[in-house]
């Protein structure tokens, strides 16, 4: 009897994630990562070493970040949806995808509130930035964003330890110390907080693509 009563939840909680969802999870990361970069060598006077990503989405060409933030806000929902069918009724199976959702939605923050002119870019902006409300709207939603991905990495790391990967629960554990050092050296190095965020998003996309493979 009580076999009877167990197995319809086993089944639910191993119930696979729909492939449309995990792709969406897993893209989103390289995908936002590609434009950026993409962007940032075609705009003129933006240099990586002193503008930030979220800058591409001022001037003439700002609606292609505009629109690389909305979609990969949505990409990471669809993300989340995946972990949350994969892992619901195990470790992580509830705070795991919460936490990516939190991360999602900054996206749509940063796009509807663009980041504040500086560092010479756009072209003509001064070099000091000055912080307008908006800019500041994007910088708290950012901070708040990656803060919970740095948080869904060690609830992340319990499923993975579970699944026998110790290595990867390892790594999960490690990224978010590596991803928060970066941001904290952002005010010596916008490169060091572009590549703390670009590891923040990268292993998203692994730790989803390895969490939902079946």
């Amino acid at each position: 009897m009580t076999d009877m009563l167990t197995a319809p939840r086993h089944v639910l909680s191993a119930a696979p994630a729909s492939r449309r969802a995990v792709v969406s999870g897993v893209v989103a990361g390289p995908l936002f990562l590609a434009a950026g970069l993409a962007q940032g060598f075609a705009q003129d006077g933006f240099d990586f070493t002193r503008n930030a990503i979220s800058q591409l989405a001022l001037g003439e060409a700002g609606w292609i970040q505009t629109a690389s933030f909305v979609l990969t806000g949505a990409l990471l929902i669809a993300g989340a949806t995946a972990l949350r069918r994969t892992l619901r009724g195990g470790p992580g199976g509830t705070w795991g995808p919460a936490l990516v959702g939190v991360f999602a939605v900054s996206f749509w923050i940063a796009g509807a509130f663009p980041a504040d002119a500086g560092a010479g870019f756009p072209a003509g902006a001064p070099e000091e930035t000055v912080m307008s409300g908006h800019g500041a709207v994007h910088m708290f939603g950012g901070m708040i964003g990656y803060l919970a991905l740095c948080a869904a990495f060690a609830v992340l790391a319990r499923p993975l330890a579970a699944r026998g990967l110790r290595g990867w629960a390892v790594a999960s554990r490690v990224v978010p110390v590596v991803v928060l050092a970066g941001f904290m050296a952002s005010a010596a190095s916008v490169l060091a907080f572009t590549a703390g965020a670009g590891l923040g998003l990268l292993w998203l996309s692994a730790v989803t693509a390895r969490l939902t493979d079946r």
